[in-house]
């Protein structure tokens, strides 16, 4: 009887282990699918600052995304080929939707739309990104998060001094 007790503690042990980290698994591949989403959505917004924009200082903005989530994007779709996840095709219907929001605006309110839409993005985008780099099982998305979060951070420094700037001009 005791062997009985033992095995089934054993068992249920090793299926609650095997959850946490089909879990864990699970939440990386949606990280890194949601990831994947956001640099294609990141490269639009770029190439659209680079047509939409008045100022200088946001076409700039709009070429640094480009490069640098074109950048991302390659070692996100590292991280998800090691995760066994099939990369999105482009970006959410609601990236899309504030793609196309953005694109109805020229000139000086293109600039301060979309200075202010980037500021609240990689706010939110930066917090999702340092969620998953403290992940405790290292995988590649906690090490691609981890890995991306500085540049996050520079783009939404840049973003808010868009943001000061737009609001000068006015």
């Amino acid at each position: 009887m005791s062997k009985l007790i033992i095995t089934a503690l054993l068992a249920s042990t090793m299926a609650c282990v095997g959850y946490s980290a089909s879990a864990k698994d699970s939440e990386s591949q949606a990280f890194i699918t949601k990831a994947i989403e956001g640099n294609m959505a990141e490269v639009e917004m770029g190439k659209l600052a680079q047509s939409q924009g008045q100022s200088e200082q946001v076409k700039s903005f709009g070429a640094m995304l480009v490069q640098d989530h074109t950048d991302a994007n390659t070692k996100a779709m590292d991280a998800a080929k090691q995760l066994g996840v099939t990369p999105p095709a482009g970006p959410t219907k609601k990236q899309m939707a504030d793609h196309d929001r953005l694109a109805k605006l020229s000139g000086a309110k293109f600039d301060e739309q979309f200075a202010t839409f980037m500021v609240t993005d990689h706010k939110k985008d930066i917090a999702e990104y340092t969620k998953e780099s403290k992940m405790k099982t290292q995988d590649a998305a906690v090490t691609y998060a981890s890995q991306a979060l500085p540049t996050l951070q520079k783009h939404l420094e840049n973003a808010q001094s868009l943001t000061t700037v737009s609001k000068k001009g006015m």
